[in-house]
């Protein structure tokens, strides 16, 4: 079976790693030549709009399937008419639009913070009024890990936030005063079978996710796969979904959702008894899902910006190191650490000196 693959970055490699003891190839779709899945798959570098290169990449595919949703509605729009690309479009197109986004999640009735569009300095000093301060501006499109984003704290910051991201669609959200971030992992079938993680207390510093805690037993997780599942139904989806929520007083609000893998889950991979990038190849290939029960008291640090010494990591007990084969650069994801341990104290322990060889690094 051959699975194509619409980008190579670390989501991908993780993906075309997970798909190899099934037996099913994957050949990735990615423009940039130092690729980080190119190790593990045939790798196209061409443009997204080369017709020849999709013709190329067509070939003899038997399920299509991506990493990132920030790709070409034309490209996508092509190549479903030619083999069936899941997460399905409504997802993808949802998803890369905040307004859209937020819009689809109102038409659920699924809780968020207050909202408007912005599409002049005008609509930005309204939007405030009826908002209120804080609240943060944000692009509509092709924001991430804190991209594309201003905080305003009061009515002097609007003019600057307006300069340095005016000329798009932009929303203006209003801040929440949350008690934490949590994120619910899940994936659907194509025969409608969903499975469920333990839902991912999450971390974020500078608007990039920092580390992730598996939560099997929290009290909030009902909540969360309630809202995964209604919204897996309306979009009628196939593969792995993942929903961020802020928890307010135990009471969840969406921020957004991913069609994809995602970062805050990538403890699967020895967290969990089927990891989310098999489960996602699975669902997109049509095979049965495989078990999410987690296994042990699990937790995940991201590398950011500069690689760890990798005998102090691989010295800690319980410790997964994962290196996606990048190089050095601020602000960039570069691998991560899994910790598994039998008790949630020797998870703790581990957790705290593989925080020590982040900072050192």
């Amino acid at each position: 079976m051959k699975l194509g693959i619409l980008g190579g970055g670390q989501l991908g490699r993780m993906m075309a790693l997970a798909a190899a003891p099934l037996d099913i190839h994957c050949r990735i779709w990615e423009p940039e030549t130092s690729a980080c899945a190119r190790h593990y798959a045939e790798h196209l570098h061409e443009s997204y709009d080369d017709n020849i290169a999709r013709e190329r990449f067509l070939k003899d595919l038997d399920a299509c399937t991506y990493e990132f949703e920030n790709l070409p509605a034309t490209l996508i729009e092509a190549l479903q008419a030619r083999i069936a690309v899941n997460p399905p479009a409504l997802a993808i197109s949802t998803s890369q639009d905040r307004w859209q986004e937020k819009a689809f999640f109102q038409k659920l009735n699924i809780p968020t913070a207050p909202y408007c569009a912005v599409n002049s300095l005008a609509d930005l000093e309204t939007a405030v009024t009826t908002i209120g301060l804080p609240a943060v501006l944000k692009t509509c499109r092709f924001g991430y890990d804190g991209k594309g984003q201003c905080i305003l704290r009061n009515t002097s910051d609007i003019t600057n936030a307006w300069q340095q991201l005016g000329g798009v669609p932009l929303i203006l959200e209003g801040f929440v005063k949350f008690q934490r971030e949590v994120s619910q992992i899940a994936v659907r079938s194509k025969q409608g079978d969903i499975r469920f993680y333990a839902l991912s207390e999450n971390v974020h510093r500078n608007g990039i996710l920092h580390s992730s805690v598996a939560k099997p037993q929290d009290a909030m997780s009902e909540s969360a796969q309630q809202t995964v599942r209604q919204l897996m139904d309306a979009l009628n989806y196939v593969g792995v979904i993942c929903v961020e929520f802020f928890d307010i007083d135990g009471k969840l609000i969406a921020n957004e959702y991913a069609p994809r893998v995602h970062n805050s889950g990538h403890w699967t991979i020895e967290g969990a008894e089927t990891s989310q990038f098999e489960n996602h190849v699975r669902a997109v290939c049509g095979l049965p899902l495989g078990s999410t029960t987690t296994r042990g008291h699990v937790a995940m640090l991201n590398i950011i910006g500069t690689h760890p010494d990798m005998h102090r990591v691989c010295a800690i007990e319980g410790a997964h190191l994962h290196v996606y084969g990048k190089t050095e650069k601020p602000a960039r994801k570069l691998g991560h650490i899994t910790l598994r341990c039998d008790d949630p104290v020797s998870l703790q322990k581990a957790f705290d000196t593989a925080l020590t060889c982040i900072a050192v690094s």
